[in-house]
């Protein structure tokens, strides 16, 4: 069977569907007493895809449901003192399986502000599951890569790293240990079972909503199986795993609120990574913010692949009207308007109130999902940073048409004019796509335009890699050469690089408020910190007034708000001047 192909050694174990008779052959006297047949040695699920066992004989064996009502099934109650006591959060049965026993586990994580994220979730879950957490591979017992698939070049960097690790893993068989190597998240969802075709490469796969069950994953491998989960959810949230984070004395945090894309946007992978949109409760995720804000945390960043799309409808309080949310004007989606429940908006205004002096970033949204309330409470809230991603990806209106985005030109334009109209200090940023399908000469010089008209304080710029499964794949031809492609992905960075370079310039003399992160990577006598236009600043180490304490000389420290006065700017970084310590609420009144 395809789900069950053997190689010489090893046999390939889908566990999406392991919700297992393993877990649990469990029964039940008359009194309530739970007794279990559970083999240690040799045991099978009763699920055509898994095999857990070296003999493949057993799987007619289990009994089912019917089994138990005729009463075939021969009960032998295990010794009274292996049956957790009530109340008890170990299974001793089970534990044996799926416990880690303090193996250590490395994280390598690529891609996007998600995977930093789906990692700490995969921490959480692995450190109540007995695994401990080293800092390099060479000391690891299990390497977890939280893998990116968007473009072909993310791709090539995991195999060029799962090729160094194949390596390792020799090297370790000569010492007699192994290494287990997994590959998690978008790229294991599109690559599935072909991750674990070169044998001794590969010994786990998981796709993004698997991750729960990495310690069974990681129990089969034990026993020199390999493993794989890439089952994507309608529902799966991970709203009840606290993550863990991965630098505690990080000052900043991601928080994920959904999962997921509904957009189909013609050259994305993601709805095919990542699944449909589902939006973690409200309520968890205040919660969550609530517990950063009081271990220290001064900025989280709200996450989603389609982050204003937010849409809880467990919060009927918020159910107010049946009226749906409107897109932006002159934007539309595929889907069907959403009704009732709570909107970004609500989950935005809750959360800013946790804690004043808590910034709040989001991303990546879409530009379709900006209604008025939204800009008007980024405006209000001091709090919420004043920096908006609009990510664009094209300025010619044909090209958005194909690429599905749901807008002209004009209508990104009148966005833009909007959200500068209410938030008139804002800062802008954008994605950009060079070479998509079909293509034109005067396409490109239609984003060249845009970038001039726009005048983004940052942007993302890539050419278009053409992924398989989505509607480009499907229906259009990859017709721009590659050189074509890299020509104008540089005409575009030139051009971005030249209007970042005038507008920092444009802040020497200014006055901004930087949160203090941490020591500059170039020298220790220097801070790094970022504003709230999200423009890196470095200054010295210095004693300067604090206006929150009212004290005339304190240290800075990572976590303070810094006044700085801006001496000289380049193209992404600002060296400034400090002047005091202050706080948001302070620095706004001034």
């Amino acid at each position: 069977m395809a789900s069950e192909r053997v190689t010489k050694k090893r046999k390939f174990i889908d566990v999406q569907a392991l919700t297992c008779k393993l877990h649990y052959h469990t029964a039940f006297n008359s009194n309530g007493t739970k007794f279990s047949n559970f083999d240690n040695q040799n045991y099978e699920c009763n699920n055509k895809s898994l095999s857990l066992s070296h003999s493949s004989t057993i799987v007619d064996q289990i009994p089912t449901l019917k089994d138990y009502l005729r009463g075939k099934v021969n009960i032998n109650p295990i010794n009274v003192k292996h049956i957790p006591q009530e109340g008890s959060n170990k299974t001793p049965y089970l534990e044996h399986y799926f416990y880690g026993h303090g193996k250590n586990v490395y994280f390598e994580t690529y891609g996007c502000q998600m995977n930093v994220s789906d990692t700490e979730i995969v921490w959480s879950i692995l450190l109540t599951a007995g695994y401990s957490r080293c800092l390099s591979a060479e000391t690891a017992d299990v390497v977890l890569i939280l893998t990116c698939a968007i473009r072909e070049g993310a791709e090539q960097r995991i195999w060029g790293r799962i090729s160094l690790l194949r390596a390792l893993k020799k090297k370790r068989l000569e010492h007699k240990s192994r290494l287990v190597v997994g590959i998690l998240g978008c790229m294991a969802e599109r690559l599935k079972n072909k991750l674990l075709e070169t044998p001794g490469s590969v010994d786990l796969v998981a796709g993004p909503d698997a991750y729960r069950d990495l310690p069974l994953l990681l129990s089969v491998t034990s026993s020199g199986h390999t493993a794989i989960n890439v089952q994507l959810s309608l529902e799966e949230t991970y709203a009840d795993v606290l993550p863990v984070r991965l630098d505690r004395n990080n000052v900043t945090a991601f928080v994920s609120i959904m999962r997921g894309c509904d957009n189909m946007c013609s050259y994305c992978i993601v709805p095919f990574t990542r699944g449909r949109e589902r939006s973690r409760p409200m309520t968890s995720i205040v919660e969550e913010v609530r517990l950063l804000s009081q271990q220290g945390v001064k900025e989280i960043t709200l996450l989603g692949q389609n982050v204003n799309s937010y849409w809880d409808r467990s919060e009927q309080s918020y159910c107010i009207s049946e009226i749906p949310e409107s897109n932006s004007t002159g934007f539309k989606s595929i889907y069907k308007p959403k009704l009732g429940g709570a909107r970004f908006t609500d989950l935005l205004d809750r959360i800013s109130l946790v804690d004043p002096e808590m910034r709040i970033r989001f991303t990546s949204p879409h530009p379709k999902d900006f209604p008025d309330r939204l800009l008007y409470l980024i405006r209000d809230r001091p709090n919420i940073c004043k920096n908006i991603h609009l990510p664009a990806q094209s300025g010619s209106t044909s090209v958005l048409e194909r690429m599905r985005r749901g807008y002209t030109r004009e209508a990104y334009m009148a966005l833009v004019h909007r959200v500068r109209s209410v938030i008139p200090e804002v800062a802008l940023s954008s994605d950009f796509i060079a070479g998509f399908c079909g293509e034109s000469e005067a396409d490109h010089q239609a984003t060249l335009s845009l970038l001039r008209e726009v005048q983004y304080d940052l942007a993302y710029m890539f050419a278009f890699s053409l992924r398989e499964k989505t509607h480009a794949h499907r229906h259009f031809e990859d017709d721009v050469p590659h050189e074509v492609k890299q020509r104008r992905l540089s005409e575009i960075i030139e051009l971005y690089r030249s209007i970042a370079v005038a507008k920092n310039c444009r802040l020497v003399g200014s006055r901004q408020l930087v949160l203090v992160e941490s020591d500059s990577k170039r020298s220790p006598d220097y801070f790094q910190g970022r504003a709230d236009s999200f423009l890196r600043y470095v200054f010295p180490k210095a004693k300067i007034p604090c206006k929150v304490s009212g004290l005339p000389n304190v240290d800075i420290r990572p976590g303070n708000y810094v006044e700085v006065e801006v001496e000289r700017t380049t193209l992404a970084t600002a060296l400034a001047r400090p002047i005091c310590v202050s706080s948001i609420e302070i620095f706004h009144d001034q």
